[in-house]
């Protein structure tokens, strides 16, 4: 088995072109899968790829960097829309496991339970893949297409999640249900990102849901109904349909029934609804 290291960009898309080499960047969920085996084949690390690293405005929106870490990201500073985004960064794992995994491995791992999905989806969220042919650009709701399984080709390597523009004065929230607080397994988790006019309506709202379907969902129909709708008449006792929630789809596991799920769905959205136009963040 070969580990590389490359610390440019060309290097590493010449690796993958080579050799059928594993990327692995922080490793937090890769290396404890092992249980203790070896590595199946050879791994390519991009975590010092300069190209790969940190947060920048862009005239096209923000873009993070996949090797940026959780910590990085909620250490940096940003506008309220992403503070959804850093209360789901501080529910990944332990202060160890924010400060080696990675933001493109969450988001490469593929779980229905991934903690980031949710807020980059409720943030329209792209992805960016570089190739020896070139670069491209896939939404994040089309890169993820399963338990496990993502939209990357052999040779391809995720560089990059493109944040588009929101409304400068967007607020978020990000609230996650466990069977404890701390170190646990998403059962529910809600993301939002909204805005207002000045009068308080509701301008634009996009709600995500993660662990209640084999991908992370936008609620669009919710997000329909809300739109319009004064702040007041919804922070409060708006009750959530059944068919505000038709886009999702949970199992019944060890952590909770699909009902069970369903219901903590409506509740947890009610919830992150008035706390981001509150401007609670998460």
């Amino acid at each position: 088995m070969s580990y590389f290291a490359p610390v440019a960009l060309d290097h590493a898309l010449d690796v993958l072109e080579r050799n059928d080499a594993c990327i692995v960047a922080g490793g937090t969920d890769f290396y404890p899968g092992l249980d203790g085996r070896k590595p199946p084949s050879d791994i390519l690390d991009p975590s010092n790829i300069q190209e790969l690293k940190g947060i920048t405005r862009t005239e096209t929106g923000w873009r993070v960097g996949a090797a940026t870490t959780w910590s990085e990201l909620i250490r940096t500073p940003l506008p309220g829309c992403f503070d959804g985004l850093k209360a789901a960064g501080r529910e990944v794992g332990s202060i160890q496991i924010q400060n080696a995994g990675t933001v493109a491995g969450n988001i490469c791992n593929a779980s229905p339970a991934a903690d980031g999905v949710p807020p980059l989806l409720a943030l329209d969220a792209e992805v960016e893949i570089a190739s020896p042919s070139g670069f491209r650009q896939v939404p994040l709701a089309n890169f993820v297409r399963g338990a496990r399984k993502v939209d990357l080709e052999p040779g391809e390597l995720v560089v990059a999640v493109r944040i588009p523009p929101v409304p400068e004065h967007s607020t978020s929230s990000f609230l996650k249900l466990g069977s404890r607080k701390y170190l646990v397994i998403s059962i529910v988790m809600v993301a939002i990102v909204a805005w207002t006019d000045g009068r308080g309506i509701i301008e634009g709202m996009r709600i995500a849901v993660g662990a209640c379907s084999p991908v992370a969902a936008r609620l669009r129909k919710l997000e329909a109904k809300l739109i319009g709708m004064q702040t007041e008449d919804v922070c409060g006792t708006m009750p959530i349909s059944a068919e505000d929630l038709s886009e999702l789809s949970p199992i019944s596991d060890v952590r909770g029934s699909s009902e069970y799920r369903l219901a903590a769905a409506a509740e947890l959205c009610g919830r992150a609804v008035a706390d981001a136009l509150a401007g609670k963040g998460g």
